[in-house]
């Protein structure tokens, strides 16, 4: 199987994610596309690749496009290693490293060296600082915290903060929801009934 068969295989986890959101089950999706319940089930789990026209039956009965599913395919990748630079010399400069690549939910980035951001930070989703090496001092919500290796420190969405390495090797960790997503209406939409 060369690359392109299993990028194509991928339209499976896209399917299945807007069937889920519709709430359908393979069923409907069945009597709605005329596909077989089997041949479906095959393609959420990757197991089948369809054709132009069967992905496009399948994408008319989750209300979309043939375009969007695959295109969700290519955002919704499962797996992508982001590697450590191999062998390389710790850099007495600061340094700045996504650990996720591309438009996600998740939003992740590590921080070496003597970072300062001097200014105030504030995100619209929540987030969590990992002291991986060295140490760190937080100011949020007008108290200071003073974080080591191995701590962590959770923000919700909208609290202003700063922080600064205060060690010279000092490496963190921060991971958020991406500023795309609106999770504070996913949460309320949640709450509501």
């Amino acid at each position: 199987m060369d690359a392109n068969e299993k990028e194509a295989f991928r339209v499976g986890a896209a399917v299945r994610r807007r069937r889920r959101t519709l709430g359908l089950t393979l069923a409907k999706v069945s009597a709605r596309s005329g596909l077989s319940v089997p041949f479906l089930s095959q393609i959420e789990n990757e197991r089948a690749r369809p054709s132009e026209r069967s992905l496009q039956r399948v994408a008319d009965a989750l209300e979309t496009t043939a375009v969007e599913l695959l295109a969700a395919s290519e955002a919704g990748r499962t797996v992508d290693v982001v590697r450590a630079a191999a062998g390389s010399v710790p850099d007495p400069e600061p340094q700045i490293r996504a650990l996720v690549r591309g438009h996600h939910q998740l939003h992740a980035m590590e921080f070496t060296g003597e970072q300062e951001t001097g200014r105030e930070l504030q995100h619209r989703n929540d987030e969590v600082l990992y002291v991986a090496e060295g140490a760190a001092e937080v100011e949020a919500e007008g108290r200071a915290y003073r974080l080591e290796r191995g701590d962590s420190l959770f923000l919700s969405g909208g609290v202003r903060h700063r922080w600064r390495a205060t060690v010279p090797e000092t490496r963190i960790v921060a991971v958020a929801v991406a500023e795309h997503v609106d999770a504070t209406a996913d949460q309320r939409a949640r709450r509501c009934p």
